[in-house]
């Protein structure tokens, strides 16, 4: 009898021998141990993302949803409310021009990279990602420097799950606690004096006279900063990832920086970090000869869509020529990640910054310790040498 639990070690360490699975044979599959469905090929995912009527955000998008979360952020919720929230979020973020963090984002890139330069062997995300990534969050909102290393901890700590009770522990909803006092506390001083940042812009959005309730700006704020610190720190562990294990690419983007758009791409598409979310049904649906009932809940596996030959040629080769169009790397539909522009923005310019210090590396770790999370995929730890 063929499983599948999104939160067994093993998916984590390696999911797609489970996708190819349930793509050719459990199209629509009841997992017990996850209780919700699985829907592993890229068009059911497509048209499940398209029809929100049906597969509804509203009782939460994260696989383990954190308390009370639901309902008032942009990935949990549905239209028209959504489409509230997100043209709010929008004001703030066409307010704050992100064009205008492109050299910060640069400068930081450099200044972060340059300390390795004198080692031989590091962790790429405790010795650069993390450092880049918090860094640029707080250019980005705004946030007040001397917290990075808690703020850091504390995201990465709420997006994590118990792989033995399939559920929050304790100590994931101590951090999202902490994150909410901590963004509560910010917000309270932008609105007291406000500045030319994400924050100030957003606490603050209006449109004919709508603005955002408190519950609102708080959950969404608590939210941006852990999607901006766990979804781009954990795509760049992905992206480094496969830079070290495929050499080739790896050398064609230090000979042509240009090249890394491209492989930034392909790395979305072929080893995303953003593997699995989660939608509820609010009427019976039919699918490949298994009816879903009206508040069944449904995994979206992203990462597997990604991988299905039906849509992508070769899907388990990395090709950084391939130019996949439509991956699910950031979602889609209404629910298309805010962020895609400046995390595009960010992974070039650290890669690049990255690879001027150190132009050649290899994976020094055969086997990685995979973060616990039903959601993301992304390793703790990336040891990478010098070659």
């Amino acid at each position: 009898m063929f499983s599948f639990d999104p939160y067994a070690p093993a998916v984590d360490a390696d999911p797609f021998p489970f996708y190819k699975t349930l793509r050719d044979e459990h199209p629509c599959f009841w997992s017990k141990e996850a209780n919700m469905w699985v829907l592993s090929r890229y068009a059911d995912i497509v048209t499940a993302l398209n029809d929100w009527q049906t597969f509804s955000s509203a009782k939460g998008n994260l696989m383990t949803e954190l308390p009370n979360r639901a309902g008032a952020t942009l990935g949990t919720t549905d239209p028209p409310r959504h489409d509230r929230l997100r043209g709010l979020v929008q004001h703030a973020f066409m307010r704050r021009n992100l064009m205008n963090l492109v050299e910060p984002i640069k400068q930081i890139a450099r200044d972060t990279a340059a300390p390795l330069a004198d080692l031989q062997q590091f962790d790429f995300i405790e010795d650069f990602s993390s450092k880049f990534t918090v860094r640029v969050l707080f250019a980005a909102l705004g946030l007040p420097l001397g917290d990075e290393t808690q703020v850091r901890d504390k995201a990465v700590l709420m997006v994590q799950s118990d792989p033995r009770t399939r559920a929050k522990g304790p100590e994931h909803i101590a951090a999202y606690n902490w994150m909410q006092e901590y963004a509560s506390g910010v917000i309270a001083e932008r609105r007291a004096h406000p500045k030319d940042d994400l924050i100030s812009h957003f606490s603050q959005a209006e449109i004919d006279g709508d603005r955002l309730d408190e519950r609102e700006v708080l959950l969404t704020t608590t939210t941006l900063i852990m999607a901006g610190i766990e979804s781009l720190g954990g795509f760049m562990a992905m992206f480094a990832l496969n830079m070290a294990d495929y050499a080739d690419a790896r050398r064609q983007c230090v000979a042509n920086p240009a090249l890394l758009e491209d492989a930034v791409e392909e790395s979305l598409r072929f080893n995303t970090s953003a593997q699995r979310f989660r939608r509820c049904l609010t009427r019976d649906h039919t699918l490949h000869g298994q009816t879903m009932r009206e508040g069944d809940f449904v995994c979206l596996a992203y990462g597997s869509g990604n991988r299905d030959e039906r849509q992508f040629p070769n899907p388990d080769v990395y090709d950084i020529t391939r130019k996949p169009k439509g991956h699910l790397g950031f979602g889609g539909s209404v629910h298309a990640c805010l962020g895609t522009t400046i995390a595009r923005i960010s992974v070039k310019a650290a890669m690049e910054a990255f690879h001027e210090v150190v132009p050649d590396y290899r994976r020094v770790q055969e086997q990685l310790p995979w973060m616990p999370s039903s959601t993301f995929r992304s390793p703790l730890r990336l040891e990478l040498a010098r070659v």
